[in-house]
């Protein structure tokens, strides 16, 4: 339950909200939280903690299934965010709602009732006052797709000031920023604060959280777990409150550091690509898993698309099996390498074609007579053998992939690189929406991969199953190699206190049985 140290009274209550989808899923399970007028709430938690959810639900855009939130001492029954809005809380997403062919006068002030064109002298005049508010001097003729990302961060929220609302929702405000405009925005949310002005600060960097906030919501499973004023908040137990004990034995059945491994077959050696990330070095060798760690915007996807020789702008040079990087992903598929992709509904699999031809998708031309008219017979007969080796819930090899659930979906995507010469696994999110039986399956799967001699590079937003399935972790943060641990000598606290900024690696860090101890 929240905290209620008295005083002034909650601009935002929630109380005891629920959100059961259609699906079964309960994501919210009696959550409350007091927000005071005047300060930065921070609200926080690992992915699949239901703070995404609660988000939506404040912004107007979902409904709760039981319990209530009360505005202004008022009951809110906010079924849009144009309602949400009107009674004055705001939303500013980290992917942000502005058009680039227009001027910044003009999205600051998008929506607003008559026409900007028409009274322009009057909004010139506002977005000045506004930017004096902020402390960011911003000129309204220039094209916002001609601004930095930090600039266009500013227009965002000039865009939610622009409706004179009482609180804020940041969602995710920095995940893009360079330090320097990071510095900018906090000054900027300390100076509206001070003037009145209510924010909900959610963020994964949780050095940033500490910093900012006044007070501290956080989300574990869809249930409060912590609520409490930020400076009674140390590192140790913010971190405990995040991650919890849910996967200790995930730790315990880590790989053995001790296991002989294969020559290198991926070295990555000054790899960069803009702002995204690098320049990164490092390197996978046969049957070694290396997990990728980092947080939203450090760089994670983008390598391993760079990689796969999907981002051709890079600088600095892959090399696989002693050739150089590929040019394209088809050339990346004849040398080895295989991706299995965040999002396997758009890049995994052909949602409408049967199991059997995405199984076979990329290895036709060996299940082909003559390597050029498709023997179906063969393609059938590989899928019937993944169906029984991954243990695929199928009741036939002719349902179509988008009819199956998550977990048994990815292992098809799993599927289609197991039968060629694939031996290099590039993996994004592998058990991301799996239940946890899936999830156990493909995990295992991930470890047979590496025993039978392939290389797995993996991402996870998921820290424990990287440390229950790496021999070794690499921490991102904002797209800068900040530590190379060694799974069996690290743990959840350790790799989640270098990601987010609170550490260093070789920092003395306290470690999760000591600070739940």
């Amino acid at each position: 339950m929240s905290s209620d140290p008295g005083g002034t009274p909650p601009i935002l209550d929630v109380r005891d909200v629920h959100k059961v989808y259609r699906t079964g899923t309960h994501a919210l399970r009696g959550v409350s939280m007091r927000v005071r007028p005047g300060t930065v709430h921070g609200l926080i938690g690992a992915n699949g903690a239901g703070k995404s959810t609660l988000i939506k639900i404040l912004s107007g855009a979902q409904t709760v299934s039981d319990g209530e939130i009360a505005w202004r001492g008022e009951p809110a029954h906010w079924s849009s965010p144009s309602q949400a809005l009107a009674d004055g809380l705001a939303a500013v997403y980290q992917h942000m709602p502005l058009v680039p062919s227009l001027s910044v006068l003009d999205n600051v002030f998008l929506g607003h009732t008559g026409s900007v064109r028409w009274d322009r002298t009057r909004r010139t005049r506002e977005l000045a006052e506004l930017c004096d508010r902020v402390g960011y001097p911003l000129d309204g003729d220039d094209l916002v797709g001609d601004l930095s990302i930090g600039a266009r961060q500013m227009v965002a929220i000039l865009q939610a000031l622009a409706r004179g609302p009482a609180l804020v929702l940041l969602d995710e405000p920095t995940a893009a920023l360079s330090p320097s405009e990071r510095e900018i925005l906090f000054a900027s949310v300390r100076r509206l604060r001070d003037t009145g002005t209510t924010f909900i600060y959610v963020s994964h960097f949780l050095d940033e959280v500490l910093d900012l906030t006044d007070h501290l919501t956080v989300l574990r499973d869809g249930l409060v777990v912590l609520d409490a004023p930020t400076a009674s908040t140390d590192e140790a137990a913010l971190i405990t409150a995040i991650v919890g004990e849910r996967l200790a034995a995930f730790e315990a059945d880590a790989p053995s550091p001790a296991r002989d491994l294969g020559e290198v077959v991926l070295a990555v050696d000054d790899l960069a690509s803009g702002a995204a990330f690098g320049p990164l070095s490092f390197s996978v060798r046969a049957g070694e898993v290396v997990g990728i760690a980092g947080l939203l915007g450090s760089g994670r996807t983008e390598l391993l698309q760079a990689i796969y020789g999907a981002d051709r702008a890079v600088t600095g040079s892959v090399t696989v099996n002693g050739r150089d990087r590929p040019r394209g992903p088809q050339v990346a598929v004849r040398r080895g390498m295989a991706l299995v992709p965040e999002d396997r509904a758009r890049q995994g699999f052909l949602a409408d074609w049967e199991i059997w031809r995405n199984i076979s998708l990329p290895d036709l031309p060996r299940l082909s007579w003559r390597r050029m008219f498709p023997h179906t017979g063969r393609e059938r007969a590989q899928a019937r053998q993944a169906v029984e080796d991954l243990g695929i819930k199928t009741q036939t090899i002719d349902s179509k992939v988008g009819d199956l659930s998550g977990g048994n979906a990815q292992k098809v995507v799993f599927a289609k690189w197991l039968y060629g010469n694939a031996s290099i696994f590039l993996l994004d999110e592998p058990t991301a929406g799996v239940d946890v039986g899936a999830k156990s399956d493909i995990l295992h799967l991930i470890r047979r991969l590496a025993q039978r001699g392939a290389a797995v590079l993996i991402v996870t937003s998921e820290f424990e199953e990287l440390i229950g399935s790496c021999d070794r972790i690499l921490v991102l943060r904002r797209g800068a190699l900040v530590a190379d641990l060694v799974s069996a000598e690290t743990d959840v606290h350790e790799v989640t206190a270098i990601a987010s900024g609170f550490a260093r690696h070789g920092d003395q860090i306290s470690s999760r049985k000591a600070a739940t101890s």
